[in-house]
């Protein structure tokens, strides 16, 4: 499928897929996006402490690279997994601007570490962050109460709503410690009914821009 690179309009880049119409991150802000629905509803409830983070959709690596720089911030050490069936190439690694736009050039190193280090093994980003990339579809992800916490940064339902069921969200639920919380941009009604009906306590917050609301879910 053609890939085209976006600016949206934090002046973050993202990528588009002209055929779906759809965007790996929000055109009304790539940055602000991953912040708000990842750190501020998610990571940031995590407070000296080591976590476990699985992420639904690596892509483009910036949830894991804002991640990463808070981790740094907050003394918080991470093990992050981030799935992704169809991994970006080079090039467009290459036309992503998180470092610039996050002024961290002190950590473009770690950036770009993120993207060549080997799929299917645990890489040590730094001292208190390590990384496994795992190539393989949702679908077929089998861990059971390995994470703290789950970025579910999947496609839009418009475009994959198979990947917004009950059964998708069964396998999150597994995957999730007791208490665990997952955190997703959507707040679509068919997307809180099928968290209720798995078993998880959904609460709708204030969404990023352009965003009404997104959802947040605990597993009890």
């Amino acid at each position: 499928m053609k890939r085209e690179i976006l600016i949206t309009s934090d002046g973050s880049s993202t990528i588009h897929l002209p055929e779906w119409d759809e965007n790996y991150h929000s055109k009304h802000g790539a940055i602000q996006e991953a912040k708000h629905v990842f750190i501020k509803s998610g990571f940031s409830l995590f407070k000296n402490e080591n976590i476990s983070i699985l992420e639904i959709g690596f892509g483009t690596g910036l949830n894991c690279f804002i991640t990463f720089l808070e981790a740094i911030k907050s003394n918080v050490s991470v093990n992050y997994a981030g799935v992704e069936a169809y991994p970006v190439n080079n090039l467009e690694i290459d036309a992503m601007n998180y470092v610039t736009q996050l002024n961290a050039k002190n950590f473009e190193n770690q950036f770009l570490e993120m993207h060549r280090c080997n799929w299917e093994q645990k890489n040590e980003i730094s001292s208190n962050f390590h990384l496994t990339k795992r190539k393989q579809f949702f679908s077929d992800i089998s861990d059971n109460e390995s994470f703290d916490l789950i970025y579910f940064d999947a496609f839009g339902a418009r475009v994959q709503p198979e990947l917004w069921t009950v059964d998708m969200f069964k396998i999150m639920y597994n995957a999730l410690k007791k208490n665990g919380i997952l955190v997703t941009y959507s707040a679509k009604g068919s997307v809180r009914r099928a968290l209720l009906e798995v078993g998880f306590l959904v609460e709708k917050l204030p969404g990023p821009p352009g965003k009404r609301e997104m959802l947040r879910a605990i597993k009890k």
